[in-house]
This record gives C-alpha cells, structure tokens and sequence, in this order.
C-alpha cells in the first residue's frame, strides 16, 4: 500500500482527517485565541505548531505522523507529537548554505511505509567549494538518521554564484520523479543563448527521473546528442514550487520572474517556457529583454504576477477542512508575506484571492498535512527563528458559495 505522504497530494477521508485534527491539536501547545482572518470563502484562524526553526524551506509527514522540516543552513528537523525535536537528523549530506543555497527539500517516496526512503534536495559543492550545483540525495530513514545515504543526481547547473538553486521534488502517480533546476543567475541578457535556452546543460530545467535517479527511456530528449535526456521542459528561470494535480496527474510549476512575472505554469513533455527571450517581467536596472510576452512556439504561463509575489511552494488542496478551497492551488510568497488562493476550471485560472498580506511574514512552503489542514514554512531570511503554522477553519464561518 502506497504511503500518504506523497510530496503531492493527501487525500484523507473526512472522518479520519476530524479525528486526525482533533489527536494533533491536543499535542499542541496551549496558546490564546489567534486572530480571525476573513476571505472570500473561509474564515480562518492561523495557529503556531512549531517554532524556533531557522530558514525552514519545505515540509513533509511520514505515516507515523512525524512532520520533517529541513532548515535552509544544513538541518533536517523533527517534529513530533506537536514538539520540535532538539537535535536534528543525523545523515544530511553536506551542503553550501550561501545566499539561496543550502538544505532545500524532503520529499518521501510515495512507499516510504515499506521503503523508509526519504529524498533531498541541497546545493552541492565541489571539492574547493569554489562552485555549487543543485543535486539530490537518498537514504534510509530509522526514525532519528539517515543511514545508506547516496547522491542520486548531481545536476550539469555548477556556476559560482549562490542563486536560483530551485530544488524542488514531486513524485508523479507513475512514481517518476521530477527536479527543479534553476538558471543559476546567469545573465538575462544573454538571450537565446542563456543556458535555460540551452538543452546542452541542466540550468534552468525541469527534469525527469526514476526514482534512483536513472533516466526514463521516454524523455523528451533521449536520443539526442545536442541534449541532456533527463530535460523534461526548458525555458525556466528559478522554479520555485512544483506539484501535481491529484486529478489529471500533470506536473505543475511556479517560478520567479525579474522584476514582474512570476509565472505559474502546466508542465509539458518537451515544451519551451521562454525564459529570458519571452517574459512578463523586466530586468532589475529596468531595462526590458525582447519586450515579448508570447512567442509562437513557447508555452504561455498559466498566469503570471505583475508585479512578483516571489513565490514559493504551492499545493493543490483536497482536504475537507475548507471545502469551497477544494480544488484551488495555493502558492506562497516571499515578498509582500502572502498566500495566494488560485480559483481553476481545468487549465485556466477564473479568479485569485491573497490570504494574510503582510500578516505571518515571508511564506517559504505550503503544504496539506495529513489532517487536512493547511500548513506554512515561514521564512525568517537572516533574522531570529520562525515558525510553522496552519490554518484552521473558525466553526460555523464558511462562507456561503459565489
């Protein structure tokens, strides 16, 4: 029986996410009544369930009810039974925490029940340290280390700088799993030629793996001698969130633009998405790139910020908990501290709602737990710890539907 705690969706059922809600909150500690937030759908109140944690970048549940937290500075973090354990997971593979390097996601596989393995993303050094790639890491979780560790991927993204690592992780229902990949911070205006243009190295990818890291015979590009067959899209500037939709199966991406465009995107076989040569967004001197935003050839985002959010991890949410959200995809943001809620009717994003502006401070991951709640990473940047916290619906407040 596959695990639940896919880095994708959690589907509990009604009964057990009441029943799970009601076991986790009493572990929580006592703390007096939060705020009610209001929004178009649901009322809300927004509660604290762990705190102390540095840079927490990406959450994850095993089936015990463990929550994993990894801190961006090279820890992997448990909580349990509502307590942020002391000491960290022994067993992380070493990683550059420079500027948005550092330990990036947990991801269990979709049989962690039977398998124990957990995956991660980090920034990789070389030997001197003089240069830093995205890569990713598997081992066997005992209950407290990681035993058996190897790295699985080291991605062809090696610059010098410490920008746009992305290292997100999704696995799909066929068990693929797929890598984020950003451009590094190369130079805009290099245009066509920038490296996420390029199929002859991994930045500013999307990628495409079994789940050893070995390469699919069907990618998009296998076969051919002037690319990387583990691509699966290109055209990415720095992706941010990754997910996919408990429904159709796609894989779904959110990336930062420059200044403007942030972009949301449906993840295709072999598609192009344009980054620097089509883009909503203009450079930080305000110069602009091709002055495109569309180009015959290149796939459209399914939306995009004008000006950025800066945006983060995002889910598809399928719990119970706040029904008229069910369906929506919610993406967090790093810059102005919000969540946005996306309305969808397949592909096509009808309307857009921004939870808590300014309110818990910079959203680095959203995730649903395994309760059916939704939970938050906050990001602290460079200031004092910060926290993870969840939305819980206020009884008797849903909103009527519009």
């Amino acid at each position: 029986m596959r695990s639940e705690s896919l880095c994708f969706a959690f589907r509990p059922a009604a009964c057990l996410a009441a029943l799970a809600t009601l076991a986790y909150a009493a572990q929580l500690p006592a703390q007096a009544d939060p705020e009610v937030h209001e929004s178009a759908r649901h009322n809300f109140r927004v509660v604290t369930v762990a705190d102390g944690l540095v840079n927490p970048w990406s959450i994850a549940w095993l089936p015990n009810g463990d929550m994993l937290v990894t801190e961006r500075e090279g820890r992997l973090r448990i909580v349990r039974e509502g307590r942020l354990l002391p000491e960290p997971v022994a067993g992380v593979p070493d990683v550059r925490a420079r500027g948005q390097g550092g330990l990036l996601e947990v991801c269990p596989h979709p049989d962690f029940a039977t398998n124990q393995l957990l995956y991660l993303s980090f920034a990789k050094p070389n030997e001197d340290a003089s240069l830093a790639t995205t890569a990713v890491a598997r081992g066997r979780f005992d209950g407290g280390r990681l035993v058996d560790v190897e790295e699985i991927f080291v991605a062809d993204a090696w610059a010098a700088g410490n920008a746009h690592f992305a290292g997100r992780l999704a696995f799909d229902p066929d068990g693929y799993l797929y890598l984020s990949v950003g451009d590094r911070g190369a130079s805009a205006n290099l245009m066509a030629d920038h490296p996420a243009q390029s199929l002859e190295q991994h930045q500013g990818k999307i990628l495409r793996l079994h789940d050893d890291g070995q390469l699919p015979a069907d990618n998009p590009f296998v076969g051919r001698a002037d690319a990387k067959p583990e691509i699966w899209s290109y055209g990415q500037r720095n992706p941010q969130g990754l997910a996919v939709h408990p429904l159709t199966g796609e894989v779904w991406e959110n990336e930062h633009g420059p200044r403007g465009g942030d972009e949301v995107n449906l993840i295709r076989s072999g598609a192009n998405y344009g980054w620097p040569v089509v883009s909503h967004g203009i450079n930080y001197d305000g110069s602009v790139y091709s002055g495109e935003t569309h180009r015959q050839g290149i796939e459209s985002p399914v939306w995009a910020w004008v000006p950025s959010i800066a945006t983060s991890g995002m889910l598809f949410y399928t719990g119970d908990q706040f029904p008229w959200w069910r369906g929506s995809l919610f993406v967090g943001g790093l810059v102005g501290e919000r969540l946005a809620r996306l309305t969808l009717e397949g592909d096509r994003v009808v309307s857009t709602e921004m939870l808590l502006p300014g309110a818990v401070g910079r959203v680095r991951d959203v995730r649903q737990g395994p309760d059916g709640l939704i939970y938050l990473a906050i990001d602290g940047r460079r200031g004092p710890p910060t926290a993870i916290v969840r939305l819980e619906p206020v009884s008797g407040e849903v909103a009527p539907p519009l």
